[in-house]
C-alpha cells in the first residue's frame, strides 16, 4: 500500500562530470557546487568523476580510508545539510550521490552497478558505474561513463554504451534495466570528438563563439539520428567552449606534440521513460507518452577556472517535476527535543502497515551535520519482541547514555558494546563498524552480499537491503532508524544508505 499526494512536486538536481586526470582535489570547489550563487534549493548533488588516481598504492589507501575526492565533497556539502546517500567506485570511475538529510526516508531501493569495457570487458579503466533509486515514488538512474578515446573510435563508443546498458541489471520487479527508470541521467567523459573540421577551423570557431558550427560536426550529436540506443536521449545546447584538451594548469588548448583537437568530450544527457510505443518518424524523436515526469534544464556550462586536469568540469542543474509523490515514511520516530535526563533518552516509533520488521532493526544517534550514514555516535537495537506484534507504538530506551561518549575522539578505535539489546552502544571511531561489531553471536555469512558491500573502512555491508531510514532532527543530534540485511562488515566498491533485511530477494520499496 502506498500513500500519494496527487499534486505535482519538483526536485532540483545538480550534476557534475569531470575527468580529473589523476589530480588531487583543488583547494576550493565552491563554484563547482554552485554554493556561491545557489539559493539552497538544490535537493540532490550527483558527482561523476573519471580518471581518479587508481595507482595500486593510492587504491589501497582509498580502500582503507575514504578517497580524497569523496572526503572533499562531503566536507563541503555536509554543512549545508547534504548526506552521502551512496557511492560507487570502479578504478578511476567514481560516482557520488548526495541528498538533503530530510529526504533520506523517501529515497528507497538504492542499488549500484558497475560494468567494465576496457580490454574487452576485463579492465575497469573504461566502462560505467551507476546508482538507481526511487525518489518519492519515482525511479531515477544516474549513469557515469568513461568511453574509449580517439577520433576514430566513435562506433566503439556506441558499442560500449550499448553493452553497459545491456549488462547493468538491478534487482526488483520494477526498473530492472537502466532505461526502465522514469528518468535516466547519462554523463561522463563520453569522448566524442568533432569530425571533419581541421584544427585551425575549430580554434577559430571557438575564438569567435561559433559553437553551433562545431556542434553540427560533433560525433554524439550526429549519432542521435542513426543510433537506436540513443533514442529518447536529450541534451541542452553546447554554448560553452570544448572542454578537452588543455595544458594542465592553464586555459590553453593542447600545445604538446600530439596537439589534440578540442572536443566536447564531457557531457550530460537525460532521458524520460516512454510508456507508450514510439511512433514512426525521425530517430531520436519522442512521439509516445512519457511517465508524466518533466525535466527542465536550467543551466549547462563548463568551469574554465579549474586547471588541475586537462579536462574542464561540466555541470548542469535540472528541475524534475513529478505528478505525485510518496511522502509518508515507513517508520516515524518521535524524540524529545532536549535530553536532560535518562527519562528523556527514549525514541518512540510507529510503523507503516507495509513495513516488515527485522531482527536487525536498529536506531542510530547522529550529530547534526553528519556526512555519511556510518557517522552515528551510538545505536540501540529495535528488535521486535513477541509482545510487539499488535502494538501501534514502540519505543527504545537509550540507557545508560554516557555524556562523554558523544565527545570522544574519532581517533579512539574502541567500541562500547553490550549483550543486552536495550542498552545503548556508543561508537568512538569515525565511520565505524556495523552495530553488529562486538556481538559475534549475531553475525551471519556475508559471502552472498560482497558485491554490494561498503567501501568505507570498517563499515557495515549494506547488501540487498529493504525499507527506509527515518531521520528526525533535534538540537544536538539526529535519530535515525535503520534495519540491516545479513552480512558481516566487508570491504568493497559501493557504499549504500539502506536499511533493511533481504526478503525473498525482492528490492521493491527498499530504501534509505
Amino acid at each position: 500500500k502506498h500513500f500519494y499526494i496527487t499534486t505535482p512536486f519538483s526536485n532540483r538536481v545538480h550534476i557534475i562530470t569531470w575527468n580529473v586526470g589523476s589530480a588531487t582535489p583543488p583547494d576550493d570547489i565552491t563554484s563547482l557546487l554552485g554554493l556561491n550563487v545557489g539559493d539552497g534549493n538544490t535537493d540532490m548533488y550527483i558527482i561523476g568523476l573519471q580518471e581518479v588516481n587508481s595507482m595500486i598504492n593510492k587504491r589501497l589507501k582509498d580502500v582503507l580510508f575514504t578517497d580524497q575526492w569523496s572526503e572533499v565533497c562531503m566536507d563541503r556539502l555536509s554543512p549545508f545539510g547534504y548526506v552521502l546517500v551512496t557511492s560507487q567506485r570502479m578504478q578511476g570511475l567514481l560516482l557520488l550521490i548526495f541528498a538533503k538529510y530530510f529526504h533520506l526516508p523517501f529515497l528507497r531501493g538504492v542499488q549500484t552497478e558497475t560494468t567494465r569495457t576496457g580490454l574487452g570487458g576485463y579492465w575497469g579503466n573504461k566502462g560505467g558505474v551507476s546508482a538507481r533509486m526511487s525518489v518519492f515514488g519515482h525511479t531515477i538512474c544516474f549513469l557515469n561513463c568513461h568511453l574509449p578515446a580517439h577520433m576514430e573510435n566513435s562506433d566503439q563508443r556506441m558499442e560500449d554504451f550499448e553493452s553497459i546498458l545491456q549488462q547493468q541489471q538491478f534487482e526488483g520487479q520494477a526498473a530492472t534495466g537502466v532505461l526502465d527508470h522514469d528518468v535516466v541521467f547519462w554523463f561522463g567523459d563520453l569522448n566524442f570528438r568533432i569530425d571533419d573540421l581541421d584544427m585551425q577551423v575549430v580554434k577559430s570557431a571557438i575564438d569567435n563563439n561559433k559553437y553551433s558550427m562545431l556542434w553540427e560536426k560533433d560525433q554524439l550529436n550526429m549519432a542521435k539520428d542513426s543510433e537506436t540506443v540513443l533514442e529518447g536521449f536529450q541534451e541542452g545546447p553546447l554554448k560553452f567552449p570544448p572542454t578537452y584538451k588543455f595544458d594542465v594548469g592553464t586555459d590553453t588548448y593542447d600545445t604538446s606534440g600530439k596537439k589534440r583537437k578540442p572536443a566536447w568530450t564531457d557531457r550530460i544527457l537525460w532521458r524520460l521513460r516512454v510508456t507508450a510505443p514510439l511512433g514512426a518518424g525521425k530517430r531520436g524523436s519522442i512521439s509516445g507518452l512519457t511517465s508524466g515526469t518533466k525535466v527542465t534544464q536550467h543551466s549547462y556550462r563548463s568551469h574554465m577556472e579549474y586547471t588541475v586536469s586537462d579536462h574542464k568540469p561540466v555541470t548542469s542543474i535540472f528541475t524534475l517535476q513529478f505528478p505525485y509523490k510518496v511522502d509518508v515514511p515507513l517508520v516515524t520516530i518521535i524524540v524529545e527535543d532536549e535530553w536532560n535526563s535518562i527519562a528523556d533518552a527514549t525514541a518512540k516509533f510507529t510503523l507503516a502497515p507495509n513495513y516488515s520488521r527485522s531482527s536487525w532493526d536498529w536506531i542510530g544517534l547522529y550529530k547534526v551535520g553528519f556526512k555519511h550514514h556510518k557517522d552515528y555516535v551510538g545505536y540501540v537495537w529495535a528488535k521486535q519482541e513477541e509482545a510487539d506484534f499488535h502494538r501501534q507504538e514502540h519505543q527504545v530506551i537509550w540507557m545508560p547514555l554516557p555524556t562523554s561518549g558523544l565527545e570522544m575522539s574519532s581517533s579512539d578505535s574502541s567500541d562500547f558494546s553490550s549483550e543486552d539489546d536495550s542498552t545503548v552502544h556508543i561508537k568512538t571511531r569515525s565511520r565505524s563498524p556495523s552495530p553488529r561489531k562486538g556481538k559475534q553471536h549475531r553475525y551471519r555469512s556475508s559471502s552472498h552480499s560482497r558485491s554490494r558491500s561498503c567501501s568505507r573502512s570498517g563499515s557495515p555491508a549494506q547488501a540487498k537491503m529493504k525499507e527506509p531510514s527515518i531521520t528526525v532532527g533535534s538540537p544536538s543530534c539526529t535519530t535515525t532508524a535503520e534495519s540491516e540485511s545479513s552480512g558481516q562488515p566487508a570491504e568493497g566498491s559501493s557504499s549504500q544508505v539502506s536499511t533493511a533485511r533481504e526478503k525473498d530477494k525482492n528490492m521493491e520499496d527498499s530504501g534509505v
